[in-house]
């Protein structure tokens, strides 16, 4: 990961800085030196350089002031601060000045390599996005839509390729893999994207109550029609709209949805008077719509007025490489909504999203970095902060321990306390041996047993 990765280190201890530098040559990145802010300064005029790692306090000129003429110079490169315990009011106006991260002395080499490997990601990250959005061209609105693996990128151009037309478009995938979302894309980059984008989900509401959500109904149509209703049909003259779980029509309604696609007109229920509408239809479906046509479960014309072009969304298990950045994107939403100061994941947390098989896709990533963020009590989301499923790799599993845990209906915080508790007890009190029993650092363990007040 770190091939290619150039560091600039910045510091005027000399052994210090000769140190680092032996350290992340080690971890594999490509060092240049410099024993000052100017020197860093200059440094940055001549190179490129992926990530800055910079002390603080210097003698001519200062971290802050280099940080401030850096960030002018190239506001994209991600500065890690170094300072003493006494400077950290100095390092959090360096936050402020636009610094990634900041770092006590003397160094704890875990957390420095965490940082530096979250800020290494952080610039690749940008770097794709700025590639894959010129591959696009700069208007393309990919709303939302997060993800640079090959098959999102196949999937992103040729979004790009059909928006521009009329033609109906069937989208399939898994259930969470985010079909809503490329039907949107299509829209908000179409000549219709001024006009409305409306939604049905067709296995949401009943057969005797679709017809009148699609196509409206008059005063008087059935029990409880008290006044005309527009459907959605009529709401989204002029733009979209996105049928989702389509497969799930009955026979009957099938046969209307597609009398109303050929004759490009409805009429409401109860109604005699044929509505004309300019509407562009996306559908889409988690099943095989092919297979339910051959076993005669949807009609085989209305499938291909509905096909006309067929884009498929990859589930979360074939594009792994989007599993960072999405998750990423997840902590930074929900931390802020939780108002939590959390900096990212952990390796050996990254290391269980990466491994685990999402049948839920993007939807069951979201909700497990919603629960890891609510749950997480350090400034990194742990691999034990995630869901059970996750910590053991299997759906069903049943997660070992080298500790009995409470039983019956208790929190979550009192059930963690006691595993780590005992487990503690059962190694005779040494905290490294617990730590590799839970599973977790031993810098873990310690924010943990702080914590609950257990040490100090």
């Amino acid at each position: 990961m770190k091939k290619g990765i150039t560091v600039l280190v910045v510091d005027d201890d000399r052994s210090h800085r000769l140190m680092l530098k032996t350290l992340l040559k080690g971890w594999g990145y490509a060092v240049t030196e410099a024993e000052d802010g100017s020197q860093a300064i200059e440094a940055v005029r001549e190179k490129a350089f992926d990530l800055i790692l910079m002390d603080i306090r210097m003698v001519r000129i200062s971290g802050l002031e280099a940080l401030g003429a850096i960030k002018s110079y190239n506001p994209s490169i991600p500065v890690i601060i170094m300072t003493a315990y006494s400077s950290v009011e100095t390092a959090r106006q360096a936050l402020k000045s636009g610094a990634y991260d900041y770092l006590t002395k003397p160094l704890d080499f875990d957390e420095l390599k965490i940082v530096m490997e979250r800020a290494a990601e952080h610039t690749s990250l940008k770097e794709e996005n700025r590639r894959l959005k010129e591959g696009l061209s700069g208007d393309f609105d990919r709303r939302n839509i997060i993800g640079n693996s090959p098959g999102i990128i196949t999937l992103l151009e040729l979004v790009a390729k059909v928006a521009s037309s009329d033609a109906g478009v069937l989208i399939t995938g898994e259930s969470g893999s985010g079909k809503e979302l490329i039907a949107g894309a299509i829209h908000f980059n179409s000549p219709r994207r001024q006009g409305p984008f409306v939604q049905v989900n067709c296995a949401a509401i009943t057969e005797t109550l679709l017809e009148s959500e699609l196509f409206g109904h008059e005063k008087g149509a059935f029990t409880g029609a008290l006044r005309q209703k527009e459907g959605r049909f009529r709401q989204a003259h002029s733009g979209t709209l996105f049928l989702d779980e389509v497969s799930e029509m009955s026979p009957g309604m099938q046969v209307k949805l597609l009398r109303a696609l050929q004759e490009r007109e409805i009429t409401r229920v109860g109604g005699e008077t044929p509505i004309k509408l300019d509407v562009r239809i996306i559908a889409a479906t988690n099943r095989d719509l092919e297979q339910d046509v051959a076993e005669g479960r949807f009609r085989e014309d209305l499938f291909y007025r509905l096909n006309v072009i067929s884009l498929r969304v990859p589930p979360l298990r074939e594009r792994r490489e989007d599993i960072p950045i999405l998750a990423r994107h997840f902590l930074a939403r929900f931390a802020e909504k939780n108002r939590k100061d959390l900096k990212g994941f952990t390796p050996q947390a990254m290391d269980r999203l990466l491994r685990y098989g999402w049948p839920g896709n993007v939807r069951e990533l979201m909700n497990a970095v919603e629960r890891s963020v609510v749950l997480s009590i350090s400034g990194y989301v742990e691999a034990d902060d995630l869901p059970r499923t996750l910590r053991t790799g299997k759906e069903t599993a049943k997660e070992p321990t080298e500790a009995p845990v409470p039983e019956g209906a208790l929190p979550l915080e009192v059930v963690e306390k006691a595993t780590i508790l005992k487990t503690l007890e059962a190694a005779n009190g040494n905290k490294s041996e617990t730590a590799r029993r839970l599973g977790i650092t031993r810098k873990t363990l310690h924010k943990k047993l702080k914590a609950y007040g257990v040490m100090d």
